[in-house]
């Protein structure tokens, strides 16, 4: 069987996690034992010390290989892998510090030698990491490792999703030919069928097997994927209908009958539990701290216009198409608030506004529905505050897709993948260029969020929005 680059980079990681966490409990143990002159709680020889924690690091990589750190959709995505780290630190640490009180000897010689373990240790895998990572993209870009490919397409493929392939070189594909294509691709041979591509490479030249289009004939493709397998060549197809194989797949066994199930979302059971206590916790933090600015900002607004609402109420959708209403500070004048858009810019009498603020993608450069201190609230996001307040009854959740009006959502023709989560704060939308895509990629954005949502990717759209609330970047 052809080697697979992703194993060996996986096992590869666990080698170094090994020797950084044991480089870590050595440097703990240098750093209190002979750079600190307090008492220590139990003399330990070094020795001792060292063939202990050797024999108590594999619970640390257990944990590891739990959490998903040696796999490839982890160890790919940079932040992914960072939470994870810090996670598995945490428990690896707390699994040692349990073995320490299970055996009859103490493993530590000091109290503060697991503290600063903890913290070199998630050190020393980050840099690790991102040195393995460096090294890897540098060795594929060479050409080693790379997995040779041969790409089997048909009639409806489109030509760039192949040429996708070929341009991505830090990848682990290397295409050596296409079969079925009608159109060249450089230098790489063009093949009228399989036999042909055969003949020319051998079985063994071919590593991979990629089709990015299932014959309309069953039998071709079983022919296919028999050869793969006969050969034990990997075997990959894209789908024809992505609508079908979006979301979350699970297989499970009917009276010995594989049965696939198809999830609008990832989002579920525990997931969907830990995520509603991790909005609970934060919206009651962010609202006990950010008090005092809810206050001066409402006694602002009254300065600015003493006759307006302080806050501002509008109906839109959340999950399962149910109606709530969204709390902002308002920032429309007193006169055109609560007006939709439309209603405002007639009211106004500059109806020529309407067209201009939806092609422009719900936004205007000097809109005249805001004063100056409301222009600094929406620049700086400080009106979307009593949110969280919708976030801590369960109306919305920190992330997800945008809540829209019932008017809005009823325009987008695949509402019901945005209506499976609650509608969020903010969302991956948002964090991708606020102001610089239009409605239709914002919603794309927002579908694929919910197909592809994790706690860490909650996480990191959190982090991004914090990002782009500083810089201001996008802000309407």
């Amino acid at each position: 069987m052809h080697k697979n680059i992703s194993v060996i980079y996986s096992l590869f990681l666990l080698v170094g996690d090994f020797l950084a966490i044991l480089l870590a409990f050595i440097s703990a143990y240098i750093i209190r034992v002979k750079f600190d002159d307090r008492p220590l709680v139990e003399q330990i020889s070094s020795k001792e010390y060292f063939t202990a924690i050797i024999l108590v690091i594999p619970l640390w990589i257990i944990t590891h290989f739990i959490i998903g750190l040696y796999q490839k959709s982890v160890y790919q995505n940079r932040f992914k892998e960072l939470g994870r780290l810090i996670i598995g630190s945490f428990v690896g640490i707390l699994l040692v510090i349990g073995w320490d009180f299970v055996i009859e000897k103490s493993l530590f010689p000091a109290r503060l030698v697991p503290v600063y373990a903890l913290f070199l240790s998630l050190g020393f895998l980050i840099i690790f990491r991102t040195v393995a990572k460096i090294t890897r993209k540098l060795l594929l870009k060479r050409g080693y490792g790379k997995v040779n490919t041969l790409i089997i397409s048909g009639h409806r493929t489109p030509d760039s999703l192949i040429q996708h392939f070929i341009d991505h070189q830090s990848d682990e594909y290397k295409v050596i030919g296409i079969v079925g294509s009608s159109k060249y691709f450089g230098r790489i041979p063009i093949f009228s069928n399989l036999e042909e591509a055969i003949k020319k490479f051998g079985v063994d030249k071919i590593q991979s097997i990629l089709q990015t289009e299932l014959s309309s004939e069953a039998e071709d493709n079983s022919e296919i994927l028999e050869f793969a397998q006969m050969n034990h060549i990997a075997y990959q197809f894209v789908p024809g209908n992505n609508e079908v194989l979006s979301g979350k797949v699970e297989i499970e066994l009917v009276r010995d009958v594989p049965v696939v199930s198809i999830h609008q979302t990832s989002l579920l059971g525990w997931g969907r539990i830990v995520k509603r206590l991790f909005d609970i916790f934060v919206s009651i933090i962010l609202l006990i701290l950010l008090s005092p600015l809810f206050v001066l900002i409402a006694l602002l607004q009254k300065i600015a216009d003493p006759k307006a609402k302080i806050f501002f109420r509008q109906t839109r959708i959340t999950r399962f198409n149910q109606e709530f209403k969204l709390v902002k500070f308002r920032t429309a004048k007193s006169k055109y608030n609560e007006l939709s858009p439309e209603e405002a810019f007639t009211k106004m009498g500059k109806p020529e506004l309407i067209e201009k603020y939806r092609k422009n993608g719900d936004q205007l450069a000097n809109d005249p529905r805001y004063g100056r201190f409301s222009k600094f609230l929406r620049s700086s996001s400080l009106d979307e505050l009593p949110q969280f307040w919708n976030v801590l009854v369960g109306e919305l959740s920190l992330v997800g897709p945008r809540a829209l009006i019932p008017k809005e959502i009823g325009a987008y023709n695949k509402k019901h993948h945005i209506l499976s989560v609650k509608s969020g704060i903010t969302g991956l939308a948002q964090v991708s260029g606020r102001k610089d895509i239009d409605f239709e990629e914002r919603r794309k954005l927002d579908v694929y969020y919910v197909q592809n949502w994790s706690f860490w990717l909650d996480i990191s759209i959190l982090i991004r929005t914090i990002r782009v609330v500083v810089t201001k970047n996008g802000a309407k």
